[in-house]
């Protein structure tokens, strides 16, 4: 039996990991193959190249990252 799945475009959340270190994963790589990967933002930018090249789709969240940038939750 085989179950096929639509592509994913939901909001990365804390649950998702990065597929190489485990840390909080920014971006999400659709691979033109099929299957995703899933990676933190140092690890994006390190292979950003090289996945960008054999991806289908780009989900890139590591804006959230910028300290300017207001949190959701912010008292402030």
């Amino acid at each position: 039996m085989t179950t096929a799945t639509a592509p994913s475009q939901a909001v990365l959340t804390a649950m998702d990991r990065c597929d190489r270190c485990g840390a909080q994963a920014y971006l999400r790589v659709e691979l033109q193959s099929g299957g995703e990967l899933l990676f933190c933002a140092h690890h994006a930018r390190e292979h950003g190249e090289k996945l960008r090249q054999v991806a289908a789709t780009v989900h890139d969240e590591t804006h959230k990252l910028d300290p300017a940038t207001p949190a959701a939750d912010s008292d402030a």
